[in-house]
């Protein structure tokens, strides 16, 4: 028996699979955001202070992010301060967890494994609120639209659970 398009029942439709693809690239680009921070965090471990200090100072010598004195500069030179003070600490803990979890959130989510689309909406969830919590304190520009890319795949993932979970 078909449905009315002539396809079998049980065949993927036109929004799931535009649901199924949404959730792959939702997918795609946090695995590649979990592999850059994870990679972000041996760098800053890697890399001494004094070599961020001049790729910094280049930076900014170039108004690659406006003029000296703007605000991408500002924050870009706080940053660089804050690590250089010997303070990487949290940079590189945050980045490295952040990292680790969306990597294997991705590898179960990937795998259809159905416990971990639960579990990957409230760390995700946990995410945005740290992240907003960080924005307001910090007045970072890079925060909030990471908060906002984590709601985008929250609301992809659950999607894809409703479709994944068996009928009952």
């Amino acid at each position: 028996m078909g449905t009315a398009a002539g396809e079998p029942v049980g065949a993927p439709t036109g929004g799931s699979r535009r649901t199924e693809a949404l959730f792959r690239t939702a997918m795609l680009v946090k695995g590649v955001d979990g592999a850059a921070e994870l990679l972000g965090a041996v760098f800053l471990l890697l890399v001494p202070g004094a070599a961020v200090h001049r790729l910094v100072a280049d930076i900014l010598a170039h108004d690659l992010l406006g003029p000296p004195d703007g605000t991408l500069a500002r924050h870009l030179s706080t940053a660089a301060d804050e690590f250089t003070s010997g303070r990487p600490t949290f940079a590189v803990v945050y980045l490295a967890l952040h990292g680790i979890v969306k990597l294997g959130l991705v590898a179960a989510l990937l795998r259809k494994w159905l416990p971990a689309y639960p579990i990957a909406v409230v760390v995700l969830g946990l995410f945005v609120v740290y992240e907003l919590y960080r924005a307001v304190r910090t007045g970072s520009l890079v925060l909030p639209f990471l908060a906002a890319l984590d709601i985008a795949v929250i609301v992809v993932v659950v999607r894809e659970y409703r479709s994944a979970k068996p009928r009952r």
